[in-house]
């Protein structure tokens, strides 16, 4: 038999809310945040462990079931939402055109040319 697990209402918001805000997926993400990092020194030997912040915590709570988040993953949750939000209303007059706006979004998950 299966048990379902209760989550606090809260927490479901602000999954639905992340998921809406951080819209590439862990894999895309991933491959972003490398190209990012990119650079004589900036690889070790775990890249994964290398990736920029925040970018490298919003991979793992994308990798994760909302079942196993912990209290700092929530608040990694609250803070992309926050951010991505921010930076959208921020839009500059060149608008997706404008790659370092459109940079700093991808490094919080967010796509502007993903349509929604």
């Amino acid at each position: 038999m299966v048990r379902e697990a209760r989550l606090d209402p809260e927490v479901e918001v602000i999954w639905d809310d992340f998921h809406a805000e951080v819209n590439v997926g862990s894999e895309q993400l991933r491959q972003w945040l490398l190209t990012r990092g990119s650079g004589e020194e900036a690889f070790g030997p775990d890249p994964d462990l290398d990736l920029p912040e925040p970018g490298r915590q919003i991979l793992a709570v994308l990798r994760k079931r909302k079942v196993d988040l912990t209290p700092e993953d929530i608040e990694v949750m609250r803070d992309a939402i926050t951010r991505i939000r921010e930076l959208s209303e921020q839009k500059p007059r060149r608008g997706n055109a404008d790659d370092e706006w459109r940079h700093a979004l991808l490094d919080l998950g967010h796509d502007v040319l993903v349509e929604r």
